[in-house]
Order: C-alpha cells, then sequence, then structure tokens
C-alpha cells in the first residue's frame, strides 16, 4: 500500500508539472516589471533587472530600511518604539517597482509572487534562518476587501516565501476587522489612531513563538508594529517582519 501511495503521489506531482507547463505555453509569462512577454519559465526581462533597487549598503538595524549616512537606526526607528524585533526588505520602493506592486495588488497578477520571494529568498535566507521562525504570517486585508480583489496578495507572497524556505505558513491567525483609510493618506498620529482596533486575533497563538510577518509594502511600520504589539500580548516572544518594498530612511 505503502509503494502504491508513493506511485500515486509522484504521477500526481507528474501531472500538475505538466499543467504548469501547458499553461505557461498558452499564456506565457510577463515581466514582472515592464510586463513584456517573456519566454516559458523567465519572469523579467535583462534589462529590468538590472533597474531593480535591491536595498544594500548601510541600512536599519531595526526595520531595514536604506540608510545614507553611517547610522544604526533610521529617523523613524529612532523616534519611536517598534513592537517587531527586526525587519528586512527586499528593494527600495522607487516609480521602477510601482506599476509591478500595482499590477501584483489589483491585476490578479499572483504569479508575480513566485519571483518575488525567489529573489527575496536568494537574498535573506540566511538572515530567516537565523531567527527561526516557527511560523509565517500574511498581514490580512479586510475581508470584504479581499473577497472584491479575489485574493490578499500578502498571503499569495507568505505562500511561495514558505515553500522556498520549509516554513509553514498559517492562515486566519490575525484578521482585520475594520475596512481602514489607506495609510498613505495619513501622517503619523492618523495612521496610529487609524489602526487602533483594527485588528484581533482569531486562534490561541500561544504556539507561535517567533512569527515572520509577511506584507508587500513597508513604510513607517504602523501596520505591521499594530500586528506585532497584538501577538505579542497573546503569547507570541518575537515577531521579525519581511516586505518586499521599503522607504527610503535618513
Amino acid at each position: 500500500m505503502r509503494g502504491l501511495n508513493k506511485k500515486i503521489n509522484t504521477g500526481i506531482g507528474i501531472l500538475c508539472k505538466l499543467t504548469e507547463v501547458i499553461q505557461e505555453l498558452l499564456c506565457p509569462p510577463h515581466c514582472v516589471i515592464c510586463d513584456c512577454i517573456m519566454p516559458v519559465g523567465e519572469m523579467i526581462c535583462k534589462e529590468c533587472r538590472k533597474k531593480l533597487p535591491f536595498v544594500g549598503g548601510v541600512y536599519c538595524m531595526k526595520c531595514g530600511k536604506p540608510l545614507e549616512t553611517e547610522e544604526e537606526y533610521c529617523l523613524d526607528c529612532k523616534r519611536k518604539k517598534h513592537y517587531f524585533t527586526q525587519g528586512v526588505s527586499l528593494w527600495t520602493y522607487s516609480p521602477v517597482l510601482k506599476k509591478s506592486m500595482y499590477r501584483f495588488k489589483y491585476s490578479n497578477k499572483k504569479y508575480y509572487a513566485k519571483y518575488y520571494a525567489k529573489e527575496f529568498c536568494d537574498k535573506y535566507r540566511g538572515v530567516i534562518e537565523n531567527w527561526s521562525p516557527d511560523y509565517i504570517i500574511a498581514v490580512p486585508l479586510f475581508r470584504k476587501k479581499e473577497k472584491k480583489r479575489g485574493y490578499n496578495q500578502a498571503q499569495v507572497l507568505a505562500k511561495h516565501i514558505g515553500k522556498e524556505l520549509a516554513i509553514p505558513v498559517e492562515k486566519n491567525v490575525v484578521a482585520r476587522i475594520r475596512n481602514t483609510v489607506p495609510q498613505k493618506k495619513l501622517n503619523d498620529t492618523e495612521r496610529q489612531k487609524n489602526l487602533k482596533g483594527a485588528f484581533k486575533i482569531e486562534r490561541n497563538v500561544v504556539k507561535f513563538k517567533r512569527i515572520l510577518l509577511v506584507d508587500d509594502i513597508f513604510t513607517t511600520g504602523s501596520t505591521v508594529d499594530e500586528i506585532s504589539h497584538l501577538l505579542l500580548t497573546n503569547g507570541a516572544e518575537r515577531v521579525y517582519v519581511a516586505t518586499l518594498c521599503i522607504g527610503k530612511g535618513y
């Protein structure tokens, strides 16, 4: 029976891979940055790859924002307390990435997450392994918004990062219970008020000792802070943050 199950699982794996190849042939992938058609198996053109503003050099040791001076922390992290232990981000948010992020979030380009996750894990695999998170959790969307969009882009990204790093991804741990105003329209004080009481714990998080919290974009960190605080007060020991894009620090 065990041998039969192994053959069945192998057959299913081959079938899934074949289905994936057929889908790529019928609907070829597009470059995640400029949206041009790509050969099967490729997801970014060489010219766009050169333009990507990877975070490197000097960056904030708390949130991960790239810095222009030899400082340990960015201005935001110097003047306010963060509840998460540490964060890292793949790219500096710039016009090169703006359209890509928009298509990923609003145009059903979920397959972008596979490329994003691979790039992220290629850069930060050692860092994440050092953090040793037990589980990955995505920043949740308000349920009506997720239903309208059809998916939560952070959850899709978390799934692929979890697959790359062999870390389990948990769903329905934290819920967004208020449809908050977009954070980019608010100042720091307004952002904190906007998020107050916006999230709730849906499951017992005592077993979630070390958590990797995943989102697409980090600005001031108000959202991940609010969720981190909630997780910590409900039994988590440490919360780390992984994002694709982040603003610059000063």
